[in-house]
C-alpha cells in the first residue's frame, strides 16, 4: 500500500512537473518578440531573404569565370581508316576502334549590359525582401497586440460579470425574502430575474469568446492552438504604459513607412527593367580557353602508363552584335517604360494616402486617449448610479424597473470601458507600425 501511494504521488509530481514546462508565461513584449522568432509567416519572410541572397550571388556568379570538365569516350563499330604515323617516335591511331578525348574549358563574360543590370536588380530584389520581412514584423507586432489585448479584455469581461452575478444573486436573494414577507411586489423579483439571466447568458458567452481568443493569441504566436499560455500584463496597466502624446507630436516622415520603401522599390526594380530592354541593344563580348587530349587504342589501355595521348589547346573571343529585331527591342523599350511611369504614379499615390494615414492614425489615437478618460468617468458616475438606486430599493424609495435601468447603466459602462482600454492599446499600435516607430 505504501509503495502505491508512493508510485502515485511521483506520478502526480511528474504530471505537474510536465504542465509546468508547457505552459508559457508572456508579458507583451515577450509574446511580441517570441511571435517574430515562432510565428510560421515570419519564418517564410525570413527563409525569402535567404533565397534572395542566394540568388543576389547567383546572378554575381554568372560574369565570374566558368570552369567545366568533359570526358568523352567512343567506341568505334565499324573503322573508316587504319592508323596514320605522324612521327617516328610512336603511332596515333587515329583509326583506332576506341578513343577517350579529356577536356576542360574555361568562360569568361567581358561585357554584357544585361549582365550589368542584372547585379543591380539581385541588390533590389534582396532590398525588397528585407523590405516584405519589415512589413511581415510589422503586421505580426500588431496582430499580436490585437490578440494579447483581446485576451485581456475576456478575462476582465469574465470577472466583471462573475461579481455583478454575485451581487445580483445577493440582491435576489434578499427580494425574494422580502417579497415572501409580504413587503415586495412579485415584479420586484421578476425584474431581478431577467437581469440575472441575461447577465449569466452573457458570462457564457464570453466565456466561450475568452477561449476562442486564446487560441487566436496562439495561432499569431506561432504555438500549437491548445498551448497553455498565460499573460503576465493586465489591462489597465498595459492601458496607462500605452498612453504617451509623444507619438502625437512625432515627426510624420512618410519615408519611413514600410509601404513607402516598398512603392520606391517597385519604381527602382521597373527603372531597372527599362535599363534591360535598352541594354539588350549592346554587342556582348566573352572570352574562352579550352585544352584537350586524344587517345586512341584498338583496345580499353587508356590507364596504361605507355598510352599515348595527343593534346591540343585554343582561346578565343566571341562577340555577339544585336542588328535587327523587326521592332521587339522598341516595344519592349516602350513597354518597360510604360511601367516606370505607372511606378511614379504610384508611389505619389502611396505617399499622399500615407500622409492622410498618419494623420487619421494620429487622430484615432488621441481620441482612443479622451474616450478612455470620459469612459472612465462614466463608469464612476454609473457605479455611484447602481449603488444609490440599490439603496433606494431596499429602503423602498425607488421601484425595481428603475434598479435595472441602473443595473443596465452600469454594465454597458463597463463593458464600454473594458473596450476604451483596447482601443488605446490598438490605436498606439496602429499609429506606431504607419510611423515605423517601435521597440
Amino acid at each position: 500500500m505504501k509503495n502505491k501511494l508512493i508510485l502515485i504521488f511521483s506520478l502526480l509530481c511528474s504530471i505537474a512537473m510536465f504542465s509546468q514546462e508547457n505552459t508559457k508565461s508572456f508579458s507583451l513584449q515577450e509574446a511580441i518578440n517570441f511571435a517574430l522568432e515562432n510565428n510560421r509567416t515570419a519564418k517564410n519572410a525570413t527563409r525569402d531573404i535567404e533565397v534572395a541572397e542566394k540568388q543576389k550571388w547567383e546572378t554575381t556568379a554568372t560574369g565570374l569565370p566558368q570552369i567545366s570538365a568533359n570526358i568523352d569516350y567512343q567506341n568505334n563499330i565499324k573503322q573508316q581508316f587504319d592508323a596514320i604515323d605522324f612521327d617516328q617516335d610512336g603511332v596515333i591511331d587515329f583509326g583506332a576502334k576506341q578513343s577517350v578525348t579529356p577536356s576542360i574549358r574555361v568562360d569568361q563574360l567581358l561585357f554584357d549590359g544585361s549582365y550589368l543590370v542584372g547585379l543591380q536588380s539581385a541588390k533590389v530584389f534582396l532590398e525588397i525582401s528585407e523590405n516584405a520581412k519589415e512589413k511581415t514584423d510589422l503586421e505580426i507586432r500588431k496582430a499580436v497586440v490585437n490578440a494579447y489585448g483581446n485576451v485581456l479584455l475576456a478575462e476582465e469581461s469574465v470577472k466583471i460579470l462573475e461579481r455583478n452575478i454575485a451581487v445580483l444573486k445577493k440582491n435576489l436573494d434578499e427580494t425574494t425574502k422580502i417579497y415572501e414577507n409580504g413587503l415586495e411586489e412579485e415584479e420586484s423579483v421578476e425584474q431581478l430575474q431577467i437581469t440575472l439571466s441575461g447577465v449569466e447568458s452573457n458570462l457564457s458567452n464570453t466565456s466561450r469568446l475568452k477561449t476562442l481568443a486564446y487560441q487566436m493569441l496562439n495561432i499569431t504566436l506561432g504555438t500549437d492552438i491548445n498551448s497553455k499560455t498565460v499573460l503576465t500584463d493586465n489591462l489597465e496597466s498595459l492601458t496607462t504604459q500605452n498612453i504617451t502624446f509623444d507619438l502625437l507630436n512625432a515627426e510624420d516622415k512618410v519615408e519611413n513607412n514600410i509601404d513607402f520603401k516598398i512603392a520606391e522599390n517597385d519604381k527602382i526594380s521597373k527603372e531597372l527593367l527599362l535599363k534591360l530592354e535598352k541594354s539588350k541593344a549592346l554587342p556582348t563580348l566573352s572570352a574562352f580557353a579550352n585544352a584537350s587530349y586524344v587517345g586512341n587504342n584498338q583496345n580499353f589501355k587508356f590507364l596504361d602508363s605507355n598510352q599515348i595521348w595527343a593534346g591540343t589547346a585554343a582561346f578565343g573571343v566571341s562577340m555577339n552584335i544585336p542588328i535587327f529585331s523587326s521592332g521587339k527591342r522598341s516595344a519592349s523599350t516602350q513597354r518597360a517604360r510604360i511601367n516606370l511611369e505607372k511606378a511614379k504614379e504610384d508611389l505619389t499615390e502611396t505617399q499622399q494616402k500615407l500622409k492622410l494615414q498618419i494623420a487619421s492614425a494620429k487622430s484615432d489615437y488621441q481620441f482612443a486617449i479622451e474616450d478612455y478618460d470620459n469612459k472612465k468617468q462614466n463608469l464612476n458616475l454609473a457605479e455611484r448610479i447602481e449603488q444609490k438606486n440599490q439603496t433606494k430599493f431596499f429602503e423602498g424609495i425607488a421601484s425595481s424597473f428603475e434598479l435595472r435601468q441602473a443595473q443596465t447603466q452600469l454594465y454597458s459602462s463597463q463593458q464600454e470601458f473594458l473596450q476604451a482600454m483596447l482601443d488605446v492599446i490598438n490605436k498606439k499600435a496602429e499609429l506606431e507600425t504607419v510611423l515605423n516607430k517601435v521597440d
